[in-house]
């Protein structure tokens, strides 16, 4: 499953509004690079059709190592709803999370995740971890990858060809 994870994301049929809150996702990636040099990515999060938390990675900013995309939006969220729990919620975000964010995101009881690049190296959704899915936890949360990855792709590659 794993597999067809990654290698077949055209398997998936995103909508309409998959596709505009994955763009406000790559706008909050090109944000972290532009205006705070960070690593570009960006995370939405969305309940009943609201927005209701938005991040993009801030760790270099902050000096914190926790502060990724997916876990800024979680706390904006956290914040608006006034609570630590986000049930059903999903959240579009441009990398694929990692497995200190995956966690997060079972924690907080979110519904869905949609990712766009897959992360060979760190990825928790599928591509290394299957935190997401795994039966250990008490939650399990649908996990759609690919959706414009090719962009996001572009984004990371190209900062970091920059930086070397």
């Amino acid at each position: 499953m794993a597999d067809e994870l990654i290698s077949n994301p055209a398997a998936y049929a995103f909508s309409a509004d998959d596709e505009a809150y994955m763009r406000r996702a790559l706008q909050l990636a090109e944000h972290a690079r532009d205006a705070e040099n960070e690593v570009p990515v960006g995370a939405v999060l969305v309940q009943e059709g609201q927005i209701v938390g938005l991040g993009w990675n801030r760790n270099i900013t902050l000096h914190d190592p926790t502060a990724h995309a997916e876990i800024m939006a979680l706390r904006a969220a956290g914040e608006k709803l006034a609570n630590y729990r986000i049930v059903g919620a999903t959240l579009y975000v441009t990398l694929e999370p990692c497995a200190m964010c995956a966690m997060a995101l079972v924690h907080a009881r979110i519904g869905r995740v949609v990712y766009g690049a897959t992360d060979p190296k760190t990825g928790a959704a599928g591509s290394v971890f299957d935190t997401l899915v795994s039966d250990r936890h008490n939650h399990r949360i649908d996990v759609q990858g690919g959706l414009l990855a090719d962009e996001s792709s572009v984004l990371l590659r190209d900062f970091f060809r920059a930086r070397r």
